[in-house]
């Protein structure tokens, strides 16, 4: 038999649904929650349905799942003219159980799909609705799952690498050595460091990797310094700053004799997390990326008003997601054309923007630490026409 066209399986997709009423009320895992909304972009009469697919019974991940929730229902009601009917569906955090949640929310009508999670949830997800023709905004920031009706709405290495060496061009550096760890969090931190670097038209003089060991840092340092020696003016490092390593790191190379007085450090990862980190040699004037201090600040003030508590750093994840598909929805669903307007939307830290490759450019800030503070020093753009992004 042929397939259906596109229009006549959405038509068919309430008799799927009727017919296997009985088993999804026996399995109780769909959790239809309407947040009905007047007006909106739909232009068709009818709600858009947002499928949110979060691990709600994850003993791991529960917390985050309820902020992510939380901020949905947020962004609905900061979009008062758009009609939303959203319905929540749990993944358990498995890639199995969220592809067939993506599916049984695509039966039951879902336009879009909001979530998962985890990046091969996502990648689950979005391979059972392939065929739908539906999109799926996941909160995973792992770009090799993005692609086809994939997008991820987690920022990426690619994305802060270019903001920050784009900056670093702008202010004269044009050398770098790339410090990273040999595992593979270091691998993708590094490649997306060579990738910046190239694309800034700086020169990448070594990568160096390092084993999480004492004596593995403590090579590594004395490496970067022959190669500092060599020309570069700058030392990116890739190592999450809750990492044991780090502050080897910001030690050992200044030890090493590249001095932050000679050398700009960057790190890929935000050092405000970690307050110890300020004394160290390696970070006195290092740079890093923020998201925008102005929006993240009135998205945070305003989720714990409602909510009362502080949100979960990926909380506005699932705030940005709704303001996309309130701008994009139309009588058509929500079709990728529309997510990856050029003009990007604006989210709960500032303005984003998707690609058609489904990864996803934020605007982002330059901060640096000063006197033991942390200052901005180039502030994120409100538009993301600027180069370097």
């Amino acid at each position: 038999m042929p397939a259906l066209p596109f229009p006549l399986r959405r038509l068919l997709r309430p008799l799927a649904a009727l017919a296997a009423a009985a088993t999804i009320a026996a399995c109780d895992v769909a959790l239809p929650e309407t947040s009905g909304q007047t007006g909106g972009p739909a232009s068709s009469g009818q709600p858009v349905q947002v499928a949110l697919l979060v691990p709600r019974s994850d003993a791991s991940a529960g917390s985050i799942a309820v902020a992510l929730e939380n901020a949905t229902r947020m962004a609905i009601a900061d979009n008062p003219g758009s009609r939303i009917d959203l319905r929540v569906y749990d993944t358990a955090g498995n890639a199995s159980t969220a592809a067939a949640r993506a599916q049984q929310a695509v039966d039951e009508g879902a336009d879009v799909i909001l979530g998962p999670l985890y990046g091969e949830a996502a990648n689950a997800a979005g391979l059972a609705v392939a065929d739908e023709g539906v999109n799926v905004l996941s909160f995973s920031n792992n770009p090799s799952i993005a692609g086809g009706n994939v997008f991820v709405l987690g920022t990426t290495f690619d994305n802060t690498a270019q903001r920050l060496l784009t900056y670093a061009a702008s202010q004269g550096r044009d050398s770098v050595v790339v410090v990273h760890s040999d595992d593979v969090p270091g691998q993708v931190g590094r490649v997306a460091a060579e990738r910046a670097a190239a694309r800034a038209g700086l020169n990448v003089i070594a990568s160096e990797g390092y084993p999480l060991s004492v004596e593995g840092v403590a090579a590594t340092a004395q490496r970067a310094r022959a190669s500092a020696e060599a020309g570069a003016d700058t030392v990116f490092i890739t190592t999450d700053a809750t990492n044991a390593a780090m502050p080897m790191l910001l030690q050992m190379l200044p030890e090493n004799g590249l001095a932050p007085a000679t050398v700009q450090y960057i790190g890929l990862t935000r050092w405000d997390v970690k307050p110890e980190l300020y004394n160290l040699p390696g970070a006195r004037g290092a740079w890093f990326a923020v998201p925008d201090r102005s929006r993240q600040s009135g998205f945070e003030g305003r989720y714990a008003q409602t909510y009362g508590s502080a949100p979960h750093p990926l909380a506005g994840l699932g705030y940005d997601g709704i303001s996309a598909i309130a701008a994009s929805a139309s009588r058509n669903g929500v079709p990728a054309s529309a997510l990856t307007r050029g003009s990007g939307f604006d989210g709960a830290t500032g303005r984003f923007r998707l690609g058609a490759d489904g990864s996803n450019q934020r605007a982002l800030a330059v901060a640096s630490i000063q006197n033991g503070q942390v200052i901005i020093v180039d502030p994120a753009p409100s538009s993301l026409g600027r180069a370097g992004f």
